[in-house]
């Protein structure tokens, strides 16, 4: 387990290696768990978060902790000529590239193992970067997002999509309860790996969300940083821009 990041909140976090193992032991299961824990719900969201994108207009899309695909899967929508997609999990990538073989989509979507703190793209590559569920899973969250800033061209957008803590009562305590409690019972029942399903509930927990994010983001340099919350803040979308013209330090 590595350090906090004291962005904000102090967050917990965990070394690549363990992230790894966790998502290839789960990957199986992780697909039908997603639907099933969120009531189909995250196919709303993901789909949500692409039209919000859609006024970018881009034509090359990286997919950070791109997972199974389902986000890159959801932006083929789009008039995109490229889709990329990185992530740290083998097993993962492998039931990714098998959805994507099975959406006819292999000439626009590519998926690799990689992780967010180091992308092996040229600076200005994508028209847009994005990440579902995933920057949570972060080991270093400044570094990450400098990154997905790094490879942004400018005037394109960043789009995050994110689980965060419902803040009105009493929907905020009966949610808690099904989040900390019941989801990693059912979670654990389903994947035989209780373990994946506590670790949901503590990133969530300790993740900066809300206007913990959009000073985050602000402070990596982004611009016009704004927050779409869903399902009574189950989940939150987070658009940014990279500027066109970088500001002059004084």
């Amino acid at each position: 387990m590595g350090a906090g990041d004291h962005s904000g909140t102090e967050r917990r976090t965990y070394e690549h290696s363990y992230v790894r193992s966790l998502f290839n032991r789960i990957a199986p299961h992780y697909d039908f768990l997603n639907h099933f824990l969120s009531l189909g719900l995250d196919i709303r969201w993901r789909k949500k978060a692409v039209d919000l994108l859609h006024e970018y207009e881009p034509k090359t899309v990286l997919d950070v902790a791109t997972g199974t695909a389902d986000l890159a899967l959801a932006a083929a929508r789009l008039d995109t000529v490229r889709i990329f997609g990185v992530d740290l999990s083998p097993a993962m990538l492998k039931l990714a590239r098998e959805k994507i073989e099975r959406h006819a989509l292999s000439h626009r979507i590519t998926v690799e193992e990689g992780t967010a703190e180091h992308l092996r793209f040229p600076d200005e590559s994508f028209d847009a970067v994005m990440v579902a569920f995933g920057i949570r899973n972060f080991s270093d969250l400044q570094r990450g997002l400098r990154e997905m800033f790094r490879v942004l061209r400018p005037g394109g957008a960043v789009m995050i999509l994110e689980f965060s803590r419902p803040r009105r009562t009493p929907f905020r305590q009966v949610y808690s309860i099904y989040f900390t409690h019941v989801l990693p019972l059912l979670g654990g029942a389903i994947s035989s790996n209780r373990e994946a399903y506590q670790y949901l509930p503590s990133t969530v927990q300790s993740f900066p969300d809300g206007e913990h994010l959009i000073r985050i983001l602000t402070g990596i340099g982004f611009v016009g940083p704004y927050q779409h919350q869903l399902s009574m803040g189950i989940a939150t979308i987070y658009i940014a821009e990279k500027p066109t013209q970088q500001r002059l330090k004084v």
